[in-house]
């Protein structure tokens, strides 16, 4: 087992990640930018070393300077946790050369399967069923205009790299295909350095649901059951649960052992999530992408599985076999996960830093976490991601799950900014989330048409 590692990240990740190397009797370093001096993974970490100035790119994202902090510090391996370099192919080969371990995939497959078009052909020779789609990289809008016309709108355009629903648009006629392909090209290739687009039938209506997998370097592959993410807003999930009241026992079988399927047709090592797109009516999945990383919302898994995914991704890194088979693996209960964001719901949802003057986290009782980073007279920083904390539970049943994420966020107080709690709590008690009546459109085409019209 390591003796060391550098957590190559910051927030609730961070600190999510430092908890679990401590359990495991390993010492942490955090990196950190100048905006981030008084941050909690900081103070939790056993070292902690500054890398750059507040912006990302100076900074988190620096990767000459995330490499220097870990040969510094004498660390052993890298855990870059998700966004900033987790998926980044060339920062995991850079950690190989400089023989230092990436807790992650290597290199070779991060480019197999972060990059979407590739991911499309990989699937398809491992008999996992796709989206109707374009045949490879749409070059031109004329060709994203003849393929478009020939799957039939609406149609997906979607960048080739990157994900947190950038250079993606919905099409629903020949007239948008063309504006919206050079503005989604041209935001891929601001965020992402690659602007190669191809184009996806709409499956609609559709629930999101992914895959939970692990895998390690004796050739062992298993799934931890399903998580649905339908509730979204501009393809960035909201909530998410687990296991999906829309899967019964025949349906799940099929996508775990799709999922599995495409683990292994890319030598699949460490966490990682296959994410399909689900015809309800049809009761037909279609492979979407996979992150090769650990997920956001990967606490509702670990709760209805009972394993620590954090953990078994420093185990498989660190050499070890997979802690379990896939025959031990049991979804007990149900769990929900609720993103809570600095942000100002009544006004488009725009970010909402500055200084938390007071905090009052929910607790009490079973089945209760709270994965944060903040505290009071914490300031955040404009910089980064607005999510400050996931509120997760557990319960007996669906029901159980509900009522209990409707206590927590009716307990849960943050002063000295605005957040999404309120909004959180109205989606989590609305009748049809409560009757599991929803899919990929309804928050954006349903409920929050009604919610901007409250006061």
């Amino acid at each position: 087992m390591f003796k060391k590692i550098l957590i190559a990240n910051r927030g609730e990740i961070a600190v999510r990640i430092i908890r679990a190397a401590r359990e495991l009797g390993i010492t942490t370093v955090a990196v950190y930018s100048e905006a981030d001096r008084e941050a909690l993974h900081v103070a939790l970490a056993d070292e902690a070393i500054c890398i750059g100035p507040a912006k990302s790119t100076d900074s988190y994202l620096d990767m000459n300077a995330v490499l220097s902090a870990a040969i510094i510090t004498q660390a052993e391996a890298i855990h870059p946790g998700f966004g900033f370099l987790s998926e980044n192919s060339k920062f995991a080969t850079m950690c190989e050369e400089m023989n230092l371990i990436f807790i992650g995939p290597a290199g070779l497959v991060m480019d197999k399967m972060g990059d979407k078009i590739n991911a499309r052909s990989e699937m398809i020779k491992a008999k996992v069923p796709v989206i109707p789609g374009s045949d490879g990289e749409v070059v031109t809008a004329d060709e994203a205009l003849e393929v478009a016309n020939r799957l039939g709108y609406p149609v997906m355009l979607k960048a080739s790299a990157g994900g947190g629903g950038k250079g993606i648009r919905k099409v629903k006629s020949q007239e948008e295909l063309l504006p919206a392909f050079e503005s989604a090209s041209q935001e891929a290739k601001s965020a992402f350095g690659n602007g190669a687009m191809y184009i996806e039938k709409v499956i609609y209506p559709a629930r999101h649901i992914e895959v939970q997998i692990l895998g390690d370097s004796f050739g062992n592959v298993i799934h931890l059951g399903e998580r649905d993410c339908s509730l979204q807003r501009n393809n960035q999930k909201v909530l998410e649960e687990a296991p999906s009241i829309a899967i019964g026992k025949t349906l799940r079988t099929k996508l775990g052992q799709a999922a599995v399927r495409a683990a292994q047709a890319v030598n699949y090592e460490n966490a990682g999530t296959i994410e399909f797109l689900l015809d309800e009516q049809k009761g037909e999945f279609y492979f979407m992408e996979m992150n090769t990383r650990v997920q956001v919302e990967h606490p509702v898994t670990e709760f209805v599985t009972g394993i620590d995914i954090v953990k078994e991704q420093i185990r498989i890194a660190a050499g070890q076999e997979l802690s379990y088979k896939q025959e031990e693996i049991q979804m007990t209960g149900h769990a929900i996960e609720c993103r809570i964001n600095a942000e100002n719901p009544k006004f488009n949802f725009a970010p909402s830093p500055g200084k938390i003057t007071d905090l009052y986290l929910p607790s009490g009782g079973v089945g209760l976490r709270v994965d944060s980073a903040v505290y009071p007279g914490y300031t955040i920083p404009p910089y980064y991601d607005s999510m400050i904390a996931k509120v997760i539970v557990h319960g007996e049943n669906r029901f159980d799950a509900l009522m209990k994420m409707q206590r927590s966020l009716y307990e849960l107080e943050i002063e000295g900014i605005v957040t999404n709690v309120d909004f959180q709590l109205d989606l989590i008690s609305d009748s049809h989330v409560i009757a599991g009546d929803y899919d990929t459109s309804f928050l954006m085409e349903e409920f929050l048409p009604t919610y901007a019209e409250k006061d």
